[in-house]
């Protein structure tokens, strides 16, 4: 049986079907939906949201230490978090086979930064596979767990956007049972003391000289052979890239191993051809192995190393070949980023925020980052996720040092609080810092699809479990200043800001109020109440002074003919924010 499948629901196929035991993860796009899919298989597998990478990865090599296959998975920032654990467990090697899934994302498609995490396999000296369609990402996953048990390494399963996201079809196989492997006590492999790392550090190398001969071995690589006059070596999705544009006029060393490179296959192919082409997306790490082991080359001296490749960019590239577009006016384009949606919590905060002087917005990931836009403008900055707490300490240690008359106000969701938004609140308490920390609850993890975390009472696979509540937390970690604000009631919102930025010491301003998209639970019901509406403007009463416009809601439209305010129905939630900034009460909500 066939099934048309995303490179991510493929992966949870594979490791279903390669009797994956143990699956954990923290949800961020482009790699949601492998754990999503994954945990359809509750029956065989335990499949768990972690409150951050690092935890993710760190249960995921517990679980693999027991005897168990098992997988983490992340998108390419999320190993960021992890490295610490995945740098020594290299060293130990695993018991259970174990998979590390690298989803990256090249054109930043959602992420603050593009990076290349192939170089993590070479840094931390794992094997590392690289699946070009969704088919491979299936086989891969089972091919990887068998490499990761022969070998005792880890793997890294490098995927990028394209891959994770794009359909093809899939051949549907049965799941295979492996039998856990027994545990058995070794300090001598699993206690990274460092006269045990040092030994371990010796047989690493042994290992990786292994995995050097089963890569110029193994079918993951392979030849193509066609016309001479052209060979091109590529991997992941700019292998179908590839394709697209040479056909059968090149030949192909398709690389689906990748660390380590099979230099000696590389010669043999190099041999055969008059010019040799790289394509990889997006730094040169196979092209710098290939010059470093004399191999000569195209790559990046023609072929970007920023942003997503595609057939158009290769083959304009490579052979001054573009495609003719229909020309149109792009000035009569509209300019369309990203918004708040209409009756999001958090913008009647951000409204509120935005007008405070004299202070700077620590502003972090996930949906509130888009408070940074106009008319909002609250938010100066944004690094990584849980940063800003910490990075609003520093700013206000500073500040304050330099005697400036300047407040910082450190914003932050709820899942991102759980995830590492915690330790920086810690460090703002152990150093007596007066930052103003705002944890905007949604009551769910917004960004990424709606995934729970430990605030929202339920596991990933939909077991009810406790939820621990934010303030409580926030009190046990040291903070004694700590209001909670219906977000939507801009009089709460600026008397808890006025509240905290009257204060010489750390406090926490919680805004809880559930996403206008999230499905409602019964405790969400019993908390909130059936709070959906519509409002309406009455156009006589209408000044068309356009305040309500500067709430930034996609569903208030001004007309500039009549300069009127107008609602469209169907995106109106009834939130009120704009009722409550209209001076002349023209807005009012349908059916009172």
């Amino acid at each position: 049986m066939k099934k048309l499948l995303t490179g991510n629901e493929a992966v949870a196929q594979g490791a279903y079907e390669a009797g994956l035991i143990y699956a954990a993860a923290y949800p961020g796009t482009p790699s949601t939906e492998i754990l999503e899919n994954i945990a359809e298989y509750k029956k065989d597998i335990i499949a768990e949201w972690a409150p951050n990478e690092k935890v993710a990865l760190e249960s995921v090599i517990g679980a693999s230490i027991a005897g168990a296959r098992a997988l983490a998975a992340m998108k390419m920032v999320g190993v960021n978090v992890a490295a610490d654990p995945l740098f020594s467990f290299a060293y130990s090697g695993v018991n259970g086979g174990m998979i590390l899934v690298s989803a990256d994302d090249p054109g930043l498609h959602s992420s603050q930064n593009e990076q290349d995490n192939r170089h993590y396999a070479k840094f931390a000296k794992i094997a590392m596979v690289e699946p070009s369609d969704s088919q491979e990402a299936k086989d891969m996953v089972k091919a990887a767990f068998e490499i990761s048990e022969k070998y005792g390494t880890p793997v890294l399963f490098r995927m990028t956007t394209r891959v994770c996201h794009s359909k093809s079809l899939v051949e549907i196989g049965e799941r295979k049972e492996i039998d856990k492997k027994p545990y058995v006590k070794n300090v001598q492999k699993f206690d990274l003391v460092p006269a045990v790392s040092r030994k371990l550090r010796m047989e690493l190398e042994v290992r990786l000289q292994e995995l050097t001969d089963f890569s110029n071995e193994t079918d993951l690589n392979y030849f193509e052979w066609n016309e001479k006059k052209v060979g091109i070596i590529a991997s992941g999705v700019a292998y179908q890239y590839a394709q697209e544009v040479f056909g059968n006029t090149a030949s192909y060393l398709k690389l689906g191993f990748t660390y380590p490179l099979p230099i000696k296959k590389i010669k043999q192919f190099a041999a055969e051809v008059e010019t040799l082409y790289v394509i990889e997306e997006l730094e040169p790490y196979i092209e710098e192995q290939l010059n470093a082991a004399g191999i000569a080359c195209v790559g990046k001296a023609k072929i970007p190393k920023m942003g997503e490749l595609s057939p158009e960019v290769i083959a304009k590239a490579l052979l001054g070949k573009e495609k003719t577009l229909i020309e149109y006016d792009g000035s009569s384009v509209a300019h369309r980023p990203p918004v708040l949606c209409a009756g999001c919590p958090h913008r009647g905060f951000f409204y509120e925020l935005g007008k405070k002087k004299n202070i700077m917005i620590s502003g972090d990931i996930g949906c509130y980052g888009l408070g940074n836009a106009p008319p909002l403008n609250a938010k100066d900055t944004c690094i990584c996720m849980g940063g800003a707490p910490s990075i609003g300490h520093g700013a206000q240690k500073v500040f304050n040092k330099a005697d400036e008359k300047m407040r910082v106000v450190a914003t932050v969701g709820d899942s991102t609080f759980f995830h590492t938004g915690m330790n920086s609140l810690v460090n703002i308490v152990y150093n007596r810092s007066n930052t103003i920390t705002c944890i905007l609850d949604n009551r769910i993890t917004g960004m990424t699809g709606h995934q729970d975390h430990p605030g929202t009472g339920f596991t990933l696979q939909g077991m009810p479990t406790k939820a621990l509540e934010i303030a409580d937390v926030v009190k046990a970690l040291g903070i004694d200043h700590i209001k909670t604000v219906n977000p939507l009631k801009l009089a709460e919102v600026q008397e808890a800001l006025d509240w905290a930025l009257a204060l010489d010491e750390p406090s926490v301003i919680i805004t809880r109020w559930p996403c206008v998209l999230k499905k409602q639970s019964v405790r969400d019901k019993s908390e909130f109440g059936e709070y959906l509406g519509t409002c309406k403007v009455d156009a006589d009463a209408c000044i068309g002074c356009k305040k309500c416009i500067n709430t930034g809601c996609p569903a208030l439209q001004f007309n500039d003919e009549t300069k009127k305010v107008k609602i469209n129905p169907v995106q109106c939630v009834g939130c009120e924010v704009c009722l409550q900034v209209c001076p002349v009460t023209a807005i009012t909500r349908v059916g009172e």
